[in-house]
């Protein structure tokens, strides 16, 4: 029985969960939320066992003894009481004696079910050193296996299956102030292809990045996947897959579940960005063509892939001295990664006074979309394109980057 199902305990006071009714931006240790954060009205105590089973209120040894005793905690856990460094020093030793990343992995994420407070306190500490084993290349080994590492669920997913009544499937998930979806069909998984519900290890492992790298508090997060079936053959003949055992739908098929998705976010969590990963590559680009100005969303894959990469370019260049009109750049392949890349090169060019012409690249679903030219006010925006001053739509003639 989940913690929200509990009776409350009569027997004294205890801590309040976060009801999710506003998202917690406020500035903590490691801006993770504190084990005795206390919530509004609506939230339910939590003491003893219950306490213990939550992730993002327990502490542990950490519980001090006056904590122990109103929380009804005594005799639940081992008499000492610890600091969180040493807490985190336990960790690194456990972690050190599993003799392969996949076993650090799994680790880790038992450690979350635990532990969420302490979780991201190692992961903060040495992201140089832990992000590859939570997230790329270990995850890459992981997505795989997903089904057979499996010890809980996280997050949610969403069915074909379920197209008609999606909206009332979201409005499961107990805290409606989400601000970040992390959305995946599992279609194209890290160039290992078409994992199906096997994908869900990225978007949960890319929301923890967030929140590593970025401070996000976790209560806003929502790693979810959208399964629409597998053309994955051994995926459909292994007993422990979790997904849906059908094939994948067609276009038409799969673009009105999604629209019936995107609309279902905007209701539910009307203040969430989505963030799409993974996608198969033709659904990547026409599915971002056609939300990007109308709902608060971004490809990682096209996007943030092509940011990071002209990023890295215009820094490089800088170190160098050259101009980025001088470049001859070459892509290996016509992904959604390199068009994302060649996009943003374009745009940089384009502001560097280089005619249009000169720096078309590859097109996104027949029309090439400024990247990072748009602007909204807020994440609650919703203005229609209509309603927005136009932005010049540059030509769509696919084609080398000429400097």
């Amino acid at each position: 029985m989940g913690t929200r199902e509990r009776k409350r305990d009569s027997s004294g006071p205890g801590i309040q969960q976060n009801s999710g009714k506003q998202c917690d931006f406020s500035q903590t240790e490691g801006n993770m939320p504190p084990a005795s954060r206390v919530a509004s009205d609506e939230s339910k105590p939590l003491r003893g066992l219950a306490l213990l089973g939550t992730p993002a209120m327990n502490k542990g040894t950490a519980f001090t003894e006056a904590e122990r005793a109103e929380l009804g905690l005594e005799g639940l856990l081992p008499p000492s009481v610890e600091i969180i460094e040493r807490q985190h020093e336990r960790v690194l030793q456990q972690l050190g004696q599993k003799s392969t990343n996949l076993g650090r992995y799994v680790y880790l994420l038992q450690l979350l079910d635990f532990n969420e407070r302490l979780f991201y306190r190692v992961l903060m500490s040495d992201p140089a050193r832990l992000l590859p084993i939570l997230y790329s290349p270990t995850v890459g080994e992981a997505c795989p296996k997903f089904g057979h590492i499996f010890r809980r669920p996280r997050g949610m997913y969403i069915t074909i299956k379920q197209k008609g009544r999606i909206r009332e499937v979201l409005s499961n998930w107990p805290r409606p102030d989400v601000r970040f979806i992390c959305v995946s069909t599992g279609g194209r998984i890290l160039g290992l292809g078409d994992l199906g519900a096997n994908g869900m290890a990225i978007a949960i492992g890319k929301l923890q990045l967030y929140t590593a790298c970025a401070g996000v508090p976790p209560n806003c997060l929502l790693p979810m996947l959208l399964d629409c079936g597998t053309d994955n053959r051994d995926l459909l003949g292994d007993p422990l897959y979790l997904g849906l055992r059908q094939p994948r739908p067609s276009t038409e098929e799969l673009d009105a579940f999604v629209e019936e998705y995107v609309q279902a976010v905007q209701e539910v969590f009307p203040r969430c960005c989505i963030h799409f990963e993974d996608w198969k590559g033709a659904d990547a680009l026409r599915l971002l063509a056609k939300y990007s100005d109308k709902v608060l969303c971004y490809n990682d894959d096209i996007q943030g892939t092509g940011s990071v990469v002209v990023a890295g370019l215009m820094n490089a260049l800088r170190i160098t001295g050259g101009r980025m009109r001088d470049q001859r750049v070459l892509f290996l392949g016509a992904g959604p990664a390199a068009l994302g890349v060649g996009e943003v090169i374009g745009v940089a060019l384009e502001r560097r006074g280089l005619g249009r012409g000169a720096a078309a690249v590859g097109g996104t679903a027949g029309r090439r979309h400024p990247i990072g030219t748009r602007q909204r006010s807020t994440a609650a925006s919703r203005t229609p394109a209509s309603q927005r001053s136009s932005t010049p739509t540059p030509p769509s003639t696919p084609g080398p980057l000429t400097a």
